[in-house]
């Protein structure tokens, strides 16, 4: 148990720090490879899908069917999914626009580096918001290390993945508006730890309650947040960012590699 409680907090921690290598990729490169982002959301989005649905849903249907009896279980699960999606709604709803992270930014928007208080602004509401976002995020990755490290590690690396371009859209404003880069990744880097943060939450609140019941409830509001991000987030970056249909190869990459990866650990 000490062993999986160590591997699930390592691995939120290192998917939340994910955003402060997306601000080093930002200082360190003149120009954004549109074809390597472009893959790479996609195949974290089917990484996410697949597991969200094949795996994550599954193992919660199966914990409240077994706890609760059929029926009930089974509309629970269902509740339990569309209340993970009703949550990153409201989460959506009450962020700024201007903070909004799914506005990504190119590297290309660093080249000038006028005083710029309104880019400061948004640069720091975009922290916040990005902040807000992995906080779930950072539960969903905990809870499941702790109850299966295969599916933990598959989950921290497909929101690690996501979590690079957020760092950038963290760093781009911030340092465009100073020309600090300091100042522009430690944004970056404090964004992505509310994550540890939800893990932490998870381990104090919710672990003395972790029945059955509370395991499949969470796990299915874990697939819910995960579909919809996927759906709102990270697919419309990939196809914004996206050269001859490579976002939609990166997704049956994702989706192809979680699969197998599922089969060989069964």
């Amino acid at each position: 148990m000490t062993e999986n409680l160590l591997l699930a907090f390592g691995l939120t921690l290192m998917a939340g720090l994910a955003t402060g290598i997306g601000s080093v990729l930002a200082f360190f490169t003149s120009t954004t490879n549109t074809k390597f982002l472009s893959v790479t959301l996609g195949f974290s989005a089917g990484v996410m899908i697949y597991v969200s649905m094949i795996e994550i849903f599954v193992k919660a249907k199966d914990a409240l069917v077994g706890s609760m009896g059929n029926v009930l279980g089974n509309w629970m699960t269902v509740v339990g999914f569309f209340g993970g999606m009703l949550l990153i709604t409201l989460i959506d709803k009450f962020i700024p626009k201007q903070g909004n992270p799914h506005e990504l930014k190119k590297v290309e928007d660093m080249n000038d580096k006028p005083n710029n208080q309104s880019l400061l602004k948004m640069g720091t509401f975009t922290a916040l918001a990005i902040a807000i976002h992995n906080f779930p995020e950072g539960i969903a990755t905990f809870t499941s290390a702790l109850q299966d490290p295969g599916l933990g590690i598959a989950i921290a690396v497909a929101i690690a993945i996501h979590n690079i371009p957020e760092g950038i859209a963290v760093s781009v404003p911030v340092y465009f508006a100073t020309g600090d880069k300091k100042k522009a990744f430690k944004l970056s880097f404090l964004s992505g730890l509310s994550e540890p943060v939800g893990a932490l939450v998870a381990y104090l609140f919710l672990m003395p309650f972790l029945n059955d019941v509370m395991f499949g409830i969470i796990f299915a509001a874990v697939a819910g947040i995960m579909v919809f991000i996927s759906l709102d987030e990270l697919l419309p970056a990939a196809k914004r960012y996206d050269e001859t249909h490579l976002s939609i190869y990166g997704l049956i990459g994702g989706m192809a590699v979680m699969a197998l990866s599922l089969l060989l650990f069964i």
